[in-house]
């Protein structure tokens, strides 16, 4: 949501262009702005995921009173994955400047430096940088952490998940089947 804010080019798009490139947290009150007009719309009627959101108390906060006054039940996903992978993991990300297809770079594969989709050269997106991924990790521990706590103590249900050294496909399948249980759906995923 934040990106596609960013590519919009309007004022907002470039405050918050400013503030994710420099590895800030774009405002509680613009976020949760954003948040509010976009889980309104049609597609978001029978269900949504915020991934990255909340991310402090307060946005928590908020949120916390849009759903139950919209009485829209929730469970919290936790991924746990250690820093050192978290950083090696953005840091390896191109995404091509032409199409937007996004890949992952590994040391001593230059076929990746072009992308696979349009042979663009691949660029390193401003917030991957590893000095602006320290101070995203940072802002983590001060920020983020306590909503943690806030959601558990609002009674939320906090489903924390191993992601690190497993294959995405497996931490889908889990958290799928969770969230499939919690709400009593057969499938929680769309095409």
């Amino acid at each position: 949501m934040l990106r596609e804010r960013l590519a919009s080019g309007d004022g907002l798009g470039k405050m918050v262009a400013d503030i994710m490139h420099s590895g800030g947290l774009v405002s509680d009150e613009l976020v949760n702005r954003m948040v509010e007009d976009r889980i309104q719309q049609p597609d978001a009627v029978r269900g949504f995921i915020l991934d990255g959101y909340p991310r402090t108390v307060a946005q928590a906060t908020l949120l916390d009173g849009v759903l139950r006054a919209k009485q829209i039940g929730a469970v919290v996903v936790h991924l746990k994955v250690d820093y050192n992978i978290v950083i090696a993991r953005l840091s390896g990300r191109r995404q091509c400047p032409s199409c937007g297809a996004v890949q992952h770079f590994v040391r001593n594969e230059p076929t990746l430096e072009l992308c696979g989709k349009c042979g663009s050269k691949m660029a390193v997106r401003d917030d991957d940088r590893p000095e602006v991924i320290g101070q995203r990790l940072k802002a983590y521990d001060e920020q983020t952490q306590p909503v943690l706590t806030y959601l558990r103590g609002a009674g939320y249900r906090i489903l924390e998940v191993q992601g690190q050294l497993r294959k995405p496909e497996e931490i889908a399948s889990e958290i799928e089947a969770e969230i499939a249980g919690e709400f009593g759906v057969a499938t929680v995923r769309t095409a």
